[in-house]
């Protein structure tokens, strides 16, 4: 990674919010790639206000994690019925996006961050104490809170509910940083396009 890489800082709460049709919440689209008629990637914070299913997106892989709130429960359209309870620091979870999971609210309204990928390979993990190294053609950062973001030799500070995107990410290490003494709550994005002959 070299001094003049390219990023982009996009806050949240500068994304205008699209309330859903059932009326169930509203979403932030912080990032779509190539565009937004044919995307590969997206990325995007939801306000969920009441339980429901979730839009179905057959041949995507999601990751779905808790922000805020006290969490909620998927459960899986499978012969099962399988259910997860996610909270506020949990990891991750990654499924198909064709399953449309219920989404049952434990108690009241949460706030919650997606990363769509249709083709390629993505990742979204919980930003640690040590750095992260990628091999990412594109990577980046969502933080809950401040911080400051480096990458040597760059550092910036990011303020709360920030998505920095990398879009020539390549082979780097990348470290986070949160501004006082509050839980780390970050997470690390990756995304690499498929390669066609």
């Amino acid at each position: 990674m070299t001094a003049s890489q390219p990023f982009a800082l996009i806050q949240a709460e500068h994304m205008p919010a699209q309330p859903w049709r059932n009326g169930g919440g509203q979403t932030r689209e912080l990032l779509v790639w190539p565009n937004a008629a044919d995307w590969q990637l997206r990325i995007s914070r939801a306000d969920i206000d009441s339980s429901g299913p979730f839009s179905a997106f057959a041949g995507v892989q999601r990751w779905f994690v808790v922000l805020s709130g006290k969490g909620v429960v998927l459960r899986m359209p499978t012969a099962d019925g399988h259910k997860h309870h996610l909270e506020s620091g949990h990891a991750p979870l990654q499924f198909e996006g064709g399953l449309a999971p219920f989404c049952q609210l434990v108690d009241g309204p949460t706030q919650d961050l997606n990363l769509m990928a249709r083709g390629g390979s993505a990742c979204m993990h919980r930003v640690s104490a040590e750095s992260w190294l990628t091999e990412h053609a594109m990577c980046g950062l969502y933080t809950v809170h401040p911080g400051v973001w480096s990458s040597d030799p760059q550092s910036l500070e990011l303020p709360a509910h920030t998505l920095l995107w990398l879009p020539q990410g390549g082979t780097c290490t990348m470290q986070f940083t949160p501004t006082g003494a509050q839980p780390l709550r970050a997470w690390w994005l990756g995304f690499s396009p498929e390669q066609h002959p």
